[in-house]
């Protein structure tokens, strides 16, 4: 079928705007939205990024945090955003792969809402414990548990390892129960306090504390030790295997962000996090693993893990509704 001529001329003059737009790009300062709180890796990550991003594209990027709800208000915060390339985000899997599952938000889809630009890193997650329980592998947590019923409780950012709670408070009869946090530097807070002295999370919030033994590391997520703590075995290393997805953040614009403006971003965190002494100080310390793949790749990706979560929803028992 032949377009007329008048289409191809719209067409035409569509493609052309949007390539002068992207040379323009940008004209004012870049928002990215941080839906984890201030102190947390990722964070602390992308204000490192935005830093060096700036001079990268020849603008300013600015860091605005929106922490809540697993992920969702930064996500819905993102999605909603006029998608002419002045506002990206970061988040974790959970506003994408497992709220819209559990607790689906009226008239907002992120997985329609968000246009993916590359998964940043994976991060290595630690099973710790506030030193003063004297507690120094999971069969001494489910005796202490046992022996004072109703006052452990636990803070973790991802459904998998909320899974992982369920499932020892199950095998172990023990009543360990979740807390909600809103971000890293407030999880690491309430550990010191022993408000909440146990949690899973990103093992650079913790390496510190662990190295001085104010926090025990009981197990770590991945297929090796890390080496910011060896001495930690892996979760499979202790006999679980169950409920173990790898946690990761990834890097969106609003859906309808033209894709050469989308290109450039990509481009300009790829450049920053890709350098060697970015990666040891703000990566490689942090028990970071960079990705940085495609925004093709990265939106492939995406479609078999929201398969796989909703498979893991079903197989938790957390959430009995979700057929």
């Amino acid at each position: 079928m032949r377009l007329s001529a008048a289409l191809l001329s719209t067409i035409l003059g569509l493609f052309i705007a949007s390539h002068a737009v992207a040379q323009d790009y940008p004209t004012k300062p870049i928002r990215v939205i941080a839906s984890q709180g201030a102190g947390g890796l990722s964070d602390t990550w992308i204000r490192a990024v935005a830093d060096e991003m700036g001079p990268v594209l020849g603008g300013t990027v600015v860091v605005e945090d929106r922490p809540g709800a697993a992920g969702s208000i930064g996500a819905r915060a993102c999605g909603e955003a006029e998608p002419d390339g002045y506002t990206f985000c970061i988040l974790p899997p959970e506003p994408l792969i497992i709220n819209p599952v559990i607790n689906p938000i009226s008239g907002f889809d992120p997985n329609k809402s968000l246009a993916p630009i590359t998964r940043a890193f994976y991060l290595t997650q630690v099973f710790a414990v506030n030193g003063s329980l004297n507690v120094k592998s999971f069969d001494q947590l489910a005796a202490l548990a046992k022996a004072k019923p109703k006052t452990l409780s636990f803070m973790a950012p991802s459904i998998t390892k909320v899974a992982f709670v369920e499932e020892f408070n199950r095998t172990h009869g023990t009543d360990i129960v979740r807390v909600p946090f809103k971000g890293g530097g407030d999880a690491v807070n309430n550990m010191m306090t022993g408000t909440t002295p146990i949690a899973i999370f990103g093992i650079g919030n913790l390496v510190q504390l662990i190295r001085s033994g104010k926090v025990v590391g009981l197990a770590l997520d991945g297929n090796k030790r890390s080496p910011l703590a060896p001495e930690i075995p892996t979760f499979k290393e202790v006999g679980y295997t169950k409920y173990l997805a790898p946690s990761f953040f990834g890097i969106y614009a609003p859906a309808g962000t033209p894709k050469q403006i989308i290109d450039k971003l990509h481009a300009a965190i790829v450049k920053v996090a890709s350098r060697p002494e970015f990666q040891k100080r703000h990566m490689e310390n942090r028990g970071l693993t960079a990705v940085l793949n495609t925004p093709e790749q990265f939106a492939k990706e995406l479609v078999d893990e929201r398969a796989e979560g909703y498979a893991a929803i079903k197989a938790s028992g957390l959430y009995p509704n979700v057929k």
